[in-house]
């Protein structure tokens, strides 16, 4: 792994701005709370989601507009997780957004690019969203034919591990909103974790 493919802790940042790009040329950039900080995972806190309207599952709002995120990113990884909330903060599943692995420019500049699959946890367990969407961008060329089978793939390996109970892993459970909220908001970081 390249160096900058690493979040570095040398230089702790308590402010991420995240590229993220949708393609072909969609650019948004988001701009987070770093609450935590390690070589396996960067737990960030989106205090309100900026979308124009709501996430919705099976017909039912798992985000709405201007309700917190928690996002657990891996390096090397070609997944994050959100933690999912509506806006009175009650939680509603684990979101996981299949993109390229995230390229850490620095510590509060990163870069990664959306493959258009998601792997939903919820109440009624385990789905596969937006499958179309990914065929559409490869029939249009947004992607490319062996981005698009790495992304199938991704949604695959997390929906076996789902299935068997070994996903999300450990730290998305540990890390609630009422957590992170804390870390960031509360004057400290509960049990000494590292920022």
């Amino acid at each position: 792994m390249h160096s900058s493919d690493a979040p570095r802790d040398a230089e702790p940042s308590r402010v991420v701005d995240i590229h993220y790009t949708r393609p072909p040329d969609r650019l948004t950039v988001f701009r987070q709370h770093v609450v935590r900080r390690t070589a396996g995972c960067v737990v960030t806190l989106l205090d309100r989601a900026s979308i124009p309207h709501s996430v919705s599952v099976g017909g039912t709002a798992v985000l709405e507009p201007g309700a917190p995120v928690v996002w657990f990113t891996f390096p090397g990884r070609w997944h994050d997780i959100g933690r999912f909330h509506t806006c009175d903060g009650r939680f509603t599943g684990f979101y996981a957004n299949i993109l390229t692995p995230v390229h850490f420019v620095t510590p509060s500049h990163w870069e990664t690019t959306d493959l258009f699959l998601d792997v939903w946890l919820g109440e009624r367990g385990v789905e596969l969203l937006d499958a179309e969407e990914l065929e559409e961008a490869l029939r249009d060329g947004a992607v490319t034919v062996a981005h698009a089978e790495r992304a199938r793939r991704e949604a695959a390996d997390l929906i076996a591990a789902a299935a068997a109970g070994a996903w999300p892993p450990a730290v998305c459970r540990q890390w609630t909103l009422e957590r992170a909220q804390a870390a960031v908001h509360g004057g400290g970081t509960p049990d000494g974790a590292a920022v």
